[in-house]
């Protein structure tokens, strides 16, 4: 009981961390993208308008995703998880992993790496599975009602 108590109280501080240090990075996107430009590929001043576009939205749903995940937390510590907030919460991640997808896929086409495609694939699979796990916990939150409904 204690290590489970640990370990929600370790990757709440963890998503908190993500957060706030996901705003901070949309933040200082302009000054970074400009310093990429500068020091890292040209292609970043190239595009620079596109790319800000591109890595801000996808940052906004980062911090979304990441959101929701506090969110589900939440209801993880107070040992109450099968509630329909979280397939809501789930359903969004699952939008927002969609959004990120869609943006860094139209990013292949002016910059492509390796990295952007792994993007592509890795929110693909994620936000197939926060679909897939929105309707289990829909599912499990209809065997409970009807459970408790029982006498």
């Amino acid at each position: 009981m204690i290590h489970k108590e640990k370990l929600i109280q370790i990757t709440k501080i963890l998503l908190d961390i993500m957060f706030y240090s996901g705003i901070l990075v949309i933040v200082t996107l302009p000054l970074t993208l400009k310093y990429a430009g500068t020091h890292y590929s040209a292609a970043f001043q190239e595009y620079y308008i596109l790319m800000l576009i591109i890595f801000a939205l996808a940052g906004i749903c980062g911090i979304i995703i990441v959101g929701q995940l506090r969110k589900m937390m939440r209801t993880v510590a107070q040992k109450n998880c099968f509630v329909y907030e979280n397939v809501k919460s789930l359903k969004v991640m699952g939008i927002a992993s969609a959004v990120i997808v869609l943006l860094f896929f139209i990013k292949c086409f002016f910059l492509p790496t390796p990295a952007t495609f792994i993007i592509v694939l890795t929110f693909f699979i994620a936000g197939l599975f926060s679909e897939v796990l929105s309707f289990v916990f829909g599912e499990a939150i209809r065997y409970k009602e009807e459970n408790d409904l029982t006498i």
